[in-house]
This record gives structure tokens, sequence and C-alpha cells, in this order.
């Protein structure tokens, strides 16, 4: 594993870059008694016996933001996790465990610090494409599968506790809602569908997109799920009446990505059309389209404040937008070949690339400044995800591996 640092120095038009003035330099000198106190005053819940705790909170907070920044990550493990190809990885909220599905029809469950394998999940008859764990609780786990069915699993136990059937073709998608009582199920039979996790029983059939469904999300509230087609549309979705509520049209070629941002309010598409939109969650209104790339924009996210957007394209570049002002801050460019997934770390301030090129890349999400080259994987990198510290990454591979990095 080598870091490099990027030689030429570059500057950020972003308002959010940390400069004296700026919401981080301001969070991290503020009075914090002041600022709860002030908060207060407007927050009915926030009583007197719950005062210094919501001090104490916002303190620990302020620590975190003031924490310095350039953690170097090394190669913690290198795991041969299946004999066929993986499909994808994924972190429980904590870090401390990871799922990796497989086209040889297993979902294993993995220790991340001693890389033992815990268990592995059997009783697909074809591959494991669509895995997930319901963070927070991190009790259970989701496998969907081209044999058309998702099943629901025990972490602890590794029992099934249900199968779900009524797909006509395979599940490429899959989330449990924040509250952990439901799951959807994306699927190429152009529906979704929201199954109940306590009965096991499906609650509704999302019909409306003429092509297939490669992904879908719930806000943070659960009140709402978006799923994104190769119709070329995403839909908004009533997750308590499963109805149809908007259509989010103006994209001229395949959905890749879809996310809602953290307080419900926008919505962010990435298209094969090389752009990525930006969306009024309520109204269903088009706010912005985010130009730049050359070709196809693969993934999109939100960081976990809103207020910047990332973009990965086939083109070899990443890209941060300021969701407030439209504009592009950063350009990520260093990759050789297409990036299939970008995603913030938990903090907001760096940003991880996984590669065609076989690297994954970390870079300052204010400046487009290259941290640090992740190198040793044999084939493309598909996959990548921080912990929920933001202190340890996996990468997967087409090379059949996953790598930990602390």
């Amino acid at each position: 594993m080598t870091w490099k640092d990027d030689p030429v120095p570059q500057t950020s038009s972003d308002p959010l870059a940390g400069a004296p003035g700026t919401s981080l330099h301001w969070i991290t000198c503020t009075d914090v008694t002041a600022l709860v106190e002030e908060i207060q005053k407007g927050e009915p819940l926030i009583t007197a016996s719950c005062l210094e705790h919501v001090i104490h909170l916002v303190q620990r907070l302020q620590e975190k933001l003031g924490e310095k920044q350039n953690h170097k990550f090394s190669l913690f493990k290198v795991l041969r996790t299946h004999i066929l190809p993986l499909t994808n990885v994924a972190f429980n909220k904590s870090g401390s465990r990871f799922i990796t599905g497989s086209y040889d029809r297993t979902c294993k469950l993995w220790d991340t610090a001693s890389g033992e394998e815990l268990r592995s999940l059997e009783g697909h008859r074809n591959v494991v494409y669509a895995i997930a764990f319901n963070n927070p609780y991190g009790d259970k786990i989701a496998t969907g599968s081209f044999d058309k069915t998702c099943k629901l699993w025990s972490t602890e136990t590794g029992q099934c506790y249900h199968t779900f059937r009524g797909h006509s073709a395979e599940i490429v998608c899959l989330s449990f809602n924040p509250q952990s009582t439901l799951l959807a199920t994306g699927s190429m039979d152009t529906t979704a569908k929201l199954w109940d996790l306590e009965k096991g029983e499906e609650v509704a059939t999302l019909n409306g997109h003429s092509a297939e469904i490669i992904a879908l999300s719930f806000n943070t509230t659960g009140d709402r799920i978006i799923t994104g087609s190769f119709d070329h549309t995403v839909a908004v979705w009533d997750v308590g009446t499963g109805r149809l509520l908007h259509s989010l049209i103006g994209h001229r070629g395949e959905i890749s990505s879809a996310q809602f941002n953290w307080d419900c309010s926008l919505i962010v598409t990435g298209s094969m059309d090389k752009t990525c939109m930006l969306w009024d969650a309520e109204t269903g209104a088009h706010i912005a389209t985010l130009a730049g790339h050359s070709k196809e924009v693969l993934d999109v996210c939100f960081d976990y404040a809103g207020q910047r957007i990332a973009t990965a394209s086939a083109d070899g570049s990443a890209r941060v937008y300021n969701a407030g002002t439209k504009q592009c801050i950063a350009k990520l460019e260093g990759h050789e070949d297409e990036i299939s997934k970008v995603c913030f770390n938990p903090k907001g301030n760096c940003i991880l690339t996984a590669s065609s090129d076989k690297t994954a890349r970390l870079w300052d999400a204010a400046t487009g400044h290259c941290l640090q080259i992740l190198e040793g994987h044999a084939d493309e990198i598909f996959s990548c995800a921080f912990n929920y510290k933001g202190d340890t990454i996996i990468t997967g591979s087409k090379d059949n591996s996953c790598r930990i990095w602390h």
C-alpha cells in the first residue's frame, strides 16, 4: 500500500471549505452552553433535566470536528472471501462486522478485527447480489438474489427468518427502512416490493416503472422511498400507502443511482446521460442539472449534512458540488479508469472512490486534493465503504478479495 500527495496545489470555491467564518470553524469555536440554551428556546423536547446531556453531546461533536483530518490508512487484512466473484460488501454500523455476497450463491458474515468468517448464509439458488444489515441495529441481514427471492437472516445465529417470494425476475437492490420494520426490494421485473419483517408478508407492490429497477432508497424518516429505473425516471412513493407521489422526469439515459439528503428535502439522481440532477423531494420539481462529466455518471451521494454532492463517472473522475449553490467545487482527477463508487466519510471532509484501475483513493472533499491511494487489489474495485466512525475502510474487488484498511 502506498499513498501519494497530489503535487498540484488546488484552491476551492466552496464556502464550506473550513476557512475562518465558515461552518466548521464556527462550530469548533462556539460556546456550547450558549448554543444549546439558544436551541432550547425553540425546542420543547430539550427540558431542564436533559440539558446537561445535550451539552455533553454537542461538546463531543465539537471535539470530533476538531480532530486532525489527515488520517493515513494502512492495509490491515486481505480476505479471500469466496471462490466465485464477489457482488457486494457492507458494514454493520460500528464496522465490527461485514458481509459479502457472491456468485457462489452465499452471503458470508465476517469479523472485521480478526478477519474470521463467522458464518455462511446458504439457501439461495442463484447469485446473491444485493445485501444489507438493518443498521443501526445490525441484528438482521437481508440478501436479494437472482433466484427472484429475498431472505431475512439472524446475524447472531444465521437462522433464516423469512424467504420473500413474489418477484418474477432477479432482485438487484434492497434496503431496510430506518425503523427496521420494512424491507424494500427492487427487481428486473420493473417493480419494487415492501415486506413486513415481523410477519414475513408483502405489504405493497410499487408498480409504475416501464423498465428494470436498479436503485432504491428510503428517506431518513422512513415515510418515502425512491426507485431508480432503466426507464430514465426516478419514482417517489409514499411508504404507508404504496402510492406513487412523483415521477422525476428529465434524464435522457438509464438511472444509475438515487438518494435523499439527510433532512429529506432533496433527492439527487445520477444517470447514464452523463449528468446528475437535483430535485425537490416534497414537490418532485427539478432544481438543477449538475453537468461536467464526459461519460456516464455511475454513482452519486450526499454527505451526511446534505451540503455537498459527490458524483463518480466512467470518465475516470469524480466531482463535488455544493448542494446550495449547485456549483462544482472540486474535481477529483487521478484514476486511470472508470469510478463505479463514491462515498463521503461520516464527518464529510473526505471522499472515497473505487475504480476499475484496481485502486481506491481518498480525497479532500473541499479541495479535491488526493490524500491517499489504496493499492494492492489485482482487479477492479467495485465496492468501498467507511464504518460509522470513519476509521475503517473496506474495499471489494473482482479479484475475489476484500481488503480492510485502518
